[in-house]
């Protein structure tokens, strides 16, 4: 498979990420309950977080569904954040093969963010009392920089949706379209306030109605549509690892691409929500190199200083090859610290200034030093610093080819990257496959489930 090249000149400063009022949250300890069923969603209500948390908890528009909420999704949600363009890349050689010396497989964007896009929105009564660090906001020219398929509705009346939602799934038959056009319209955040007008408006939980005129695929998506971000990420890490066997590409994917206050909101709602602690059951799940890079992922420690320190990228680019290239056998623990603690700018200096010390790109490398799920952990961090938009075309582009659909996946990254930067890694996906992103979901899916995923897309 090949890939765009990048340019390797220079890096621009990274500001945060995701952008501002894209912020996850979570609600708080101990209202919503553990699934009683195996390998059902946990139970959502509808509800947002108020100014300051009223006596027994939380109720409002940003809340979960109650006790009897989601169902068992169709083999599991396998991993969430911005506007601009990106540039044209030439055809270039697949991961692995150096070109140049120093230009990569891996396409490259002009800009790309990585911290917060300013504080994130934390719910007053933030669960154990603590509220993470604020990031510096970034700058307005940034956050045009990536941008989502789906942007907050004007005049927005979750009333009014309510009352066509109630509609639609009133009397005999479904009106599916309706559906779609409401869902994939709205913001995560509006979804939220239209789930909570409509328990006020009619005393019953949209969730369960939808349920219950929904099925398959198409629920699967409307489900993971009415779930906050935070908690959809917290809930298909449980998901991934319940039960027999462990997906972990899930895994990777969450862990090595979320930002620091992402992930600790995410450990937190974990906890919160399923009772467990998301280190345990990742020490419990995997083992060896793989384990020690997750479990350094969950930490979220990585530093965030957006400038690279360009010394220092050449320091780390030489300790990375005298612990493979330059070395017989590996050193696996150099790898895994600078991976798991370089800021995304820093590691993209190292990347570059590697492939003039090695005479090979870093993810030709981790692949002939690493194999399995270690090294696919590494090679996420390195794409995710590269270029976050192509390495979700990727997943996106590999959950379709060949036969057989690979749906949980697919519904998660179109959902979780919708008001992110699905627009950058559909303009990816073209460049690097030679095919639109929704050519291929309309030729691998059907019915009011293709509706509703090319709604999402922008199609």
């Amino acid at each position: 498979m090949s890939y765009p090249g990048y340019p390797p000149s220079g890096y621009p400063a990274f500001p945060g990420y995701p952008p501002t009022g894209q912020e996850s949250a979570y609600p708080p300890a101990g209202q919503y309950p553990y699934p009683t069923v195996p390998g059902g969603f946990p139970p959502m209500g509808g509800g947002a977080y108020p100014a300051a948390p009223p006596a027994g908890g939380f109720q409002g528009p940003a809340g979960y569904p109650a006790p009897g909420g989601y169902p068992p999704a169709p083999g599991g949600y396998p991993g969430a954040p911005q506007p601009g363009g990106m540039p044209t890349y030439p055809a270039g050689p697949g991961f692995g093969a150096p070109s140049n010396g120093s230009t990569f497989g891996y396409p490259q964007p002009l800009s790309q963010s990585y911290g917060g896009g300013g504080p994130a929105q934390i719910p007053a009564g933030y669960p154990g009392g603590q509220t993470p660090t604020p990031v510096p906001p970034q700058p307005s020219a940034m956050v045009q920089s990536m941008q989502g398929t789906i942007r907050p509705a004007p005049n927005f009346d979750a009333g009014r949706d309510a009352e066509v939602l109630r509609k639609a799934m009133k009397g005999f038959g479904t009106d599916e379209q309706a559906i779609v056009d409401v869902v994939s319209n709205r913001s995560n955040s509006q979804r939220q306030q239209i789930k909570a007008a409509f328990k006020t408006m009619y005393g019953k939980d949209l969730i369960k109605d939808l349920k219950s005129e929904l099925s398959g695929n198409m629920e699967e998506v409307i489900l993971a549509l009415f779930m906050p971000s935070t908690y959809y990420d917290a809930w298909s890490l449980w998901h991934a690892m319940k039960g027999a066997g462990t997906q972990e590409s899930v895994l990777i994917e969450i862990l090595c691409t979320r930002t620091n206050q992402e992930i600790k909101e995410i450990v937190h709602c974990y906890k919160m929500e399923f009772g467990r602690d998301i280190e345990h059951d990742i020490r419990a799940d995997t083992s060896g190199h793989f384990e020690r890079l997750l479990v350094s992922m969950c930490q979220g420690n990585r530093d965030e200083n957006q400038t690279a320190d360009f010394q220092k990228a050449q320091q780390d680019a030489q300790r990375l090859y005298q612990a493979g290239e330059g070395k017989l056998g590996t050193d696996e623990s150099c790898f895994n610290m600078i991976l798991a603690t370089r800021s995304f700018p820093q590691l993209k200096a190292t990347v570059e200034a590697y492939s003039q010390i090695a005479n090979r790109d870093l993810l030709s490398t981790i692949g002939r030093e690493f194999s399995g799920n270690v090294e696919r952990g590494l090679k996420a961090i390195v794409q995710s610093a590269l270029n976050r938009p192509a390495f979700f075309a990727e997943r996106l582009h590999h959950a379709m080819k060949g036969a057989g659909t690979d749906d949980s996946t697919l519904v998660r990254i179109i959902v979780t990257r919708s008001e992110i930067d699905l627009v950058q890694i559909k303009q990816l996906f073209t460049q690097m496959y030679q095919k639109t992103l929704g050519t291929m979901i309309a030729s691998d899916t059907s019915g009011d489930y293709r509706r509703l995923l090319l709604a999402l897309v922008g199609q």
